[in-house]
């Protein structure tokens, strides 16, 4: 990367730095008067964020196992999404100090007076939940390292043992990926209504991050397209193959989505269909249906157009959008376990997201500036 783009990048970096301590710095003194607000809002932002960078950390080895000038144009940045994991692993520690706070399952007296949860207990509790939490770090933090690792060696020496490498790695790195995203999809998020359960729940949040990832990878592509080496080899062909893939998930969340959703409301079982009466009544519904529009239906329309999704500018104006909307999603998702009476808004939960991001955004701008923005196989 020349000069004059790592004094861009360093700008940039700078900037959102800022920006995110700031934010985090404001909530931080609002905490002093709700904290429970805080780890609520934190807890929101944090899987937002975390989403993104281990879907780099999954979409860069689908990549490595089906190849496609499609990745090669956006492998940079997925691995440096995939490298700033250790990043998030320290950002756990606020939310490992409010456990008691999110989660009931962590309050010894709500435990002592719930027979469920005392059944439960033996895995809901907080020394376990730990031990979990640093085991699906330790195997994102292992397998990202080693992706990067050999993708480096193999733009080193161009031997094609290091893409067999990075094969292999991929393929159980997949499996493990879902193994452990589905336990802490439930450990993080579903555990917040321990009395719930659903067995779709961690493919649902794996198609909702493999979306969020390809909109965030064409919105990064769109502001990097006009430098160098950028400018010399995207061609709409690579727009139109990640707007085709954008539309894949989009259609692949809506799907997963709609599955849980009808299987729990046809069944209308006592324990499972609370959570979502919880999320369709008292403000929630409204939210719900702007999310079938905006979530799906604008964005499946769009998708459709060959015009649109080879023109990187309209193609990233719905990336953003999508970006947007799943950020809303996981509102919808996380905060009825908090608001049940019906739906809030705290303004910390404006803010959250931007602390958070401004520090995932300076740890992703700077993985990215180290290397060079296209990889040396070719391929594009």
């Amino acid at each position: 990367m020349n000069g004059g783009a790592v004094a861009e990048f360093d700008r940039f970096r700078r900037r959102v730095l800022a920006a995110g301590a700031v934010a985090l710095a404001v909530c931080a003194a609002g905490a002093a008067g709700n904290p429970d607000q805080f780890f609520r809002s934190y807890l929101f932002a944090y899987l937002f964020w975390i989403g993104i960078a281990l879907g780099c950390f999954a979409i860069v080895m689908l990549h490595h196992l089906v190849g496609g000038s499609w990745g090669v144009v956006i492998r940079r940045l997925l691995e440096s999404g995939a490298g700033t994991l250790p990043v998030m692993a320290v950002l756990t520690l606020p939310l490992l100090a409010g456990l008691p706070r999110l989660y009931v399952w962590a309050r010894p007296e709500a435990v002592a007076g719930d027979e469920l949860l005392r059944h439960k207990a033996p895995y809901l509790n907080v020394p376990f939940f730990l031990g979990r939490l640093a085991f699906y770090f330790a195997v994102w933090i292992a397998l990202a390292y080693w992706l990067n690792k050999w993708s480096d060696e193999q733009d080193r020496t161009l031997r094609p043992e290091v893409k067999t490498r990075l094969q292999w790695l991929s393929g159980p790195g997949l499996v493990l990926y879902g193994l452990t995203v589905t336990f802490a999809s439930v450990d993080l998020v579903m555990s917040l209504e321990p009395h719930w359960f659903s067995t779709i729940y961690g493919i649902l949040f794996m198609t909702g991050e493999a979306l969020a990832t390809i909109a965030f990878v064409i919105v990064a592509l769109w502001l990097l397209a006009d430098r160098k080496p950028m400018s010399d080899v995207l061609r709409p062909t690579h727009f139109h193959d990640l707007g085709n893939l954008m539309l894949a998930f989009l259609m692949l969340w809506a799907y997963v989505s709609f599955s849980q959703f009808l299987i729990i409301w046809s069944g209308n079982l006592p324990e499972e269909i609370p959570w979502y009466l919880r999320r369709l009544s008292g403000g929630w519904g409204w939210m719900a249906a702007a999310l079938l529009v905006f979530h799906f239906v604008v964005p499946f329309v769009l998708l459709l157009s060959r015009y649109n999704k080879q023109r990187l500018r309209i193609l990233a104006a719905i990336a953003g959008g999508v970006l947007l909307v799943r950020l809303v999603d996981l509102f919808w998702i996380v905060m009825p376990a908090f608001h049940s009476g019906g739906l809030a808004v705290h303004w910390m939960d404006v803010l959250m997201p931007v602390g958070i991001g401004g520090l995932w955004l300076a740890a992703f701008t700077w993985q990215l500036k180290r290397r060079p923005l296209l990889p040396a196989e070719g391929g594009y």
